[in-house]
């Protein structure tokens, strides 16, 4: 077995380009991000749908974060839910909560060292890119 980067700079950096270019000021959202990780996959995934609807740039920096582990955890084997999901429907919230309850703790352990990874990352490059005030 070798070692594979599953390339989370270039994919950070992407993914802070893409939030730059809707609108700078939602690059702060990845210092909340990374410190989102330590409350866990549920609490992170759920972020997005907080924002929805009210702070919108926000809501998709955060989903295409989200995209972005389940696209390189399925690269290592490791299928991470990722349902749409209404932010009203409360039934849909509580399917995709569980689904990602129900991984195994090996796999959760995975994917949260893969996603602060890709947190510090998206750090890394915000510090890089970003312009104007700070929120």
């Amino acid at each position: 077995m070798s070692w594979e980067s599953y390339e989370l700079d270039r994919i950070a950096q992407k993914l802070v380009l893409q939030a730059r270019k809707r609108e700078p000021q939602s690059l702060n959202q990845s210092y909340k991000m990374r410190m989102a990780v330590a409350y866990g996959l549920e609490r992170f995934w759920g972020e997005h749908l907080r924002l929805k609807g009210r702070e919108e740039t926000k809501s998709i920096f955060w989903k295409e974060t989200w995209d972005a582990l389940q696209t390189i955890m399925g690269k290592a084997g490791v299928k991470i839910p990722n349902d749409a999901v209404n932010p009203t429907n409360t039934q849909q919230i509580q399917t995709m909560s569980e689904k990602l309850w129900a991984l195994s703790v090996e796999d959760q352990r995975i994917a949260i060292a893969v996603l602060t990874q890709l947190c510090d990352c998206i750090v890394w490059w915000t510090q890089r890119y970003k312009t104007g005030r700070r929120d």
